[in-house]
């Protein structure tokens, strides 16, 4: 039975006729972001992700909000925008990335068509034993012995430039003429 107006419900979906979006049927999607942004711009998280700077687009999104992301030298929001020739630089996994925008993408590419979006002028990364940490236990492996101790307080000195052994004396920290404090007879 069809409702009446004025009866204080909304008429169902169903009665509802199809949306035509310029002249497009219903079924159609539009590319969101092609239509928003234009197709010679695009969000700097998808472009990111697009071009595999970053494997997940979400980790593209956090790596914006947590301030890792600089277009043109200004730090970069998801939803900045990327143009053909901006400076895009990216620090991840301790690495930081330069790359200068050569085409817009709107969708993840294959690795070849990705290499031809932009340009890299990154520094190279460091060969792999500077990227091994010093001191580091495996997973699971309990608390050190003295002696895995000493090793690692060693490693880090080599690594640091700091002397391992015993704290140095009170005469070496005050520079020679200190007063030492009085002790109680035994």
């Amino acid at each position: 039975m069809p409702r009446r107006l004025g009866s204080g419900h909304a008429p169902s979906l169903a009665d509802r006729p199809a949306p035509v979006i310029a002249d497009r049927p219903a079924g159609l999607r539009l590319r969101k972001l092609g239509a928003m942004a234009g197709e010679d711009s695009a969000r700097a998280d998808v472009w990111i992700w697009s071009v595999r700077l970053l494997k997940t687009r979400s980790m593209a999104t956090a790596a914006c909000r947590g301030g890792h992301v600089r277009i043109n030298d200004k730090r970069a929001k998801p939803a900045s925008v990327v143009r053909p020739g901006d400076e895009v630089r990216l620090r991840h996994d301790g690495r930081e990335r330069i790359v200068i925008v050569q085409r817009i993408v709107q969708r993840r590419v294959g690795a070849t068509v990705a290499a031809e979006c932009l340009i890299d002028k990154s520094p190279p990364p460091p060969p792999r034993e500077a990227l091994i940490p010093v001191g580091r236990r495996d997973r699971g492996a309990g608390r050190p012995t003295k002696r895995d101790r000493r090793e690692l307080e060693r490693l880090r000195a080599l690594q640091f430039g700091s002397r391992p052994g015993p704290a140095p004396d009170l005469d070496e920290l005050l520079g020679g003429d200190a007063e030492r404090p009085a002790q109680d007879p035994p």
